[in-house]
């Protein structure tokens, strides 16, 4: 009885042991390099995992969201493999900087030259897509994994919020706030605060610079006597602790010496 429990109880530790060592399940994602802020332009990572141990990843198909088409999307070229844009007309007019944009990307595939995403290793794709909507909070990016054994993986299924993760869930890019405009201010209140005040208040701007760089050297000035007196105080500090062990080292040895006469 006690060698079958032994057993048993071996036989569930290595279980364990297997589950914790077992690699996380891993799958096509994308990240934003940066921000990824509403309205504005940003670089994304597709990243793939090779997931098989017999088979090599030879393609990508990434779909483009047609619910919220993006005007530019620019694949950045990745060594060994050859990227395809694929465009079509959108379903709604969509403007980009006063202009009509007539075609947008709705697929980038990315097909490998080479050997592709070996086992073990990963492979980064990075776009340049924007603009991005400015009335959304995220975008969903359905992508298909080719292996060179011929096997199709489709990561199209979207996570609902609250719920457990898909088996093959697609990639969703999350959209931060929309960034607001450094200077607060557009059309001919950006040129004034671009080129300043003009006439009396110019002349104010300049006096309170003077005093402004008056300040500073005053300031510069103080430093540089605090920096030596610093100085001077820390060297005078260490002189006082050198002595003070000198004393220290001789009272003692003193003390061995009275003491050696008298034991005399």
């Amino acid at each position: 009885m006690k060698a079958s429990r032994i057993a048993a109880a071996g036989a569930v530790s290595g279980l364990a042991v297997l589950a914790l060592s077992a690699p996380a399940f891993a799958h096509v994602s994308v990240q934003p390099e940066g921000a990824a802020a509403k309205g504005g332009y940003a670089v994304v990572d597709f990243k793939v995992p090779n997931e098989r141990d017999n088979a090599s990843t030879t393609k990508l198909e990434v779909n483009f969201p047609t619910d919220h088409p993006l005007a530019s999307v620019m694949p950045q070229p990745v060594p060994g493999w050859k990227a395809e844009v694929t465009k079509a007309k959108p379903a709604k007019p969509l403007e980009s900087h006063g202009k009509q944009i007539t075609e947008v990307v709705t697929k980038v595939t990315w097909t490998a030259d080479g050997k592709g995403v070996e086992p073990g290793y990963f492979q980064k794709f990075p776009v340049s897509i924007g603009a991005l909507p400015e009335d959304a909070d995220q975008l969903v990016f359905k992508a298909i994994q080719t292996y060179s054994n011929k096997e199709v993986v489709r990561w199209i299924e979207v996570p609902q919020e609250g719920q457990e993760e898909p088996d093959t869930p697609a990639p969703v890019l999350k959209l931060s706030a929309a960034e607001d405009d450094a200077h607060g201010a557009s059309g001919s209140d950006a040129k004034a605060d671009a080129h300043g005040a003009s006439g009396s208040d110019a002349k104010a701007d300049d006096t309170e610079a003077a005093a402004q760089d008056t300040a500073a050297d005053t300031s510069a000035s103080d430093s540089g006597s605090g920096d030596g007196s610093d100085t001077t105080a820390r060297v005078l500090g260490i002189v006082g602790i050198v002595v003070g062990a000198a004393g220290v080292a001789y009272g003692v040895l003193a003390g061995r010496r009275r003491n050696s006469g008298t034991a005399a």
